[in-house]
């Protein structure tokens, strides 16, 4: 890492990421049994995460572009009160359709996560982005750990409304943070860069060039994550009787895995194997731990089947976010990687809606095992990404 700045940046940046987690994992793990109360079934239950992502789907480039253009900083701050509007919507929820627009306002404020991506692009010199986007995943991943144990321990000793209601707090709080101690990122309005229609169109028409290949292979296997996510307490609910109160400890306990993963193990495997090989490790142990997941009949094995997931998002999430900002057009990282936001929310979208259908009219376990295979597909994708890192074959430099 370079530049005096840099470290207390990152630093103040974790922290607004951690508290903006706990806020989200204070609600998410709710969310199946608020919606089953108001009689919602399991194709409602992923469209609650679809809708989220749908948000995200129209917002996310727009923010991309908007922060190469007037800075980091504002639009940073403009998804933490989108966020806190969402969290109120949830405390105040009577209706099925108020939950839903929990899920959209959240959406909105969660097309900045590009440009918190590009914030950090701007800080950090290429050879420790991953890293740095690993030191960064590790603080959301702790804001996992502890947010559904937080909102169950708020939900059972002070009403429904409860996490709803601090969950804004905290966002609200986390605001007058950023405006105090977050300064503007290093980047700046520099040449001409394409529209937002062209960037977006040329990552469907120019599927091989190196930066918009990288868009696909990311969406592809966030589609799978999404899609288990989005059915996951659901899942458990039904086939391990896991309670309202009892949903928490499981999402603690995977966000305990991301932290370790992150944290203290990513740097020392991306020294040793680069950042390819990370996205080629982590995409197989994510489809290996999807395909498991409904094999076993004890939450204990499940528990350990599940473990591959985490590890493998912790390896293939940030090494694949660094090399697109790494491959991006000069002066349009913050746009390119809001273009990833985007796809990846259309595979938020497609995700839980299709992972709803199979668990509702296939079997429960479907959703895993469709997971599965769709990230057999983004294994095969990160195949031909590069022949070392940071260097495409020649297969990819074509426009």
């Amino acid at each position: 890492m370079a530049g005096n700045g840099i470290p207390r940046r990152l630093l103040v940046l974790m922290g607004i990421v951690f508290v903006d987690m706990i806020g989200v994992l204070m609600i998410l793990p709710l969310l199946p049994y608020y919606a089953t109360d108001f009689n919602a079934s399991g194709t409602e239950v992923g469209l609650l995460t679809s809708i989220f992502a749908a948000a995200q789907v129209l917002s996310a480039p727009i923010w991309g572009r908007l922060s190469d253009r007037l800075g980091r900083r504002p639009i940073i701050l403009f998804g933490l009160i989108g966020a806190a509007v969402g969290y109120l919507f949830f405390g105040f929820a009577d209706a099925l359709w108020m939950l839903f627009a929990t899920r959209l306002f959240q959406g909105v404020g969660a097309g900045t996560i590009g440009v918190i991506q590009a914030y950090v692009s701007d800080s950090v010199e290429a050879k420790d982005r991953a890293k740095a986007l690993g030191w960064l995943t590790a603080a959301a991943s702790a804001g996992v750990m502890l947010g559904p144990i937080i909102g169950s321990f708020f939900s059972e000793q002070f009403g429904r409304s409860a996490p709803g209601l601090f969950a804004a707090a905290l966002c609200i709080a986390n605001l007058v943070f950023a405006l105090r101690l977050l300064p503007e990122s290093s980047a700046g309005p520099s040449g001409q860069r394409r529209s937002l229609l062209r960037a977006m169109g040329e990552v469907l028409t120019h599927p091989a060039a190196p930066a918009n290949w990288m868009v696909w292979v990311y969406s592809i296997g966030m589609m799978a994550f999404m899609a288990m996510n989005a059915l996951m307490g659901l899942y458990l609910m039904e086939v391990f009787s896991i309670t309202e109160l009892q949903i928490g400890w499981f999402y603690t306990y995977v966000g305990g895995l991301s932290v370790v993963m992150r944290a203290a193990l990513l740097g020392p495997i991306l020294d040793r194997i680069g950042e390819v090989r990370a996205m080629q490790v982590g995409t197989t142990c994510m489809a290996v731990g999807l395909l498991a997941a409904p094999l076993v009949d004890h939450v204990a094995l499940f528990l350990a089947v599940v473990a591959l997931i985490p590890i493998g998002t912790a390896m293939f999430f940030p090494a694949s976010t660094s090399i697109l900002s790494q491959r991006s057009p000069k002066g349009e990282v913050g746009q390119m990687l809001g273009v990833q936001q985007s796809f990846r929310g259309i595979a938020g979208i497609a995700g839980p809606a299709w992972a709803g259908v199979a668990y509702d009219h296939l079997s429960k376990g479907a959703p895993f095992v469709i997971g599965a295979m769709v990230m057999a597909v983004a294994v095969l994708a990160t195949l031909r990404v590069a022949t070392a890192d940071g260097e495409a074959p020649e297969s990819n430099k074509a426009a």
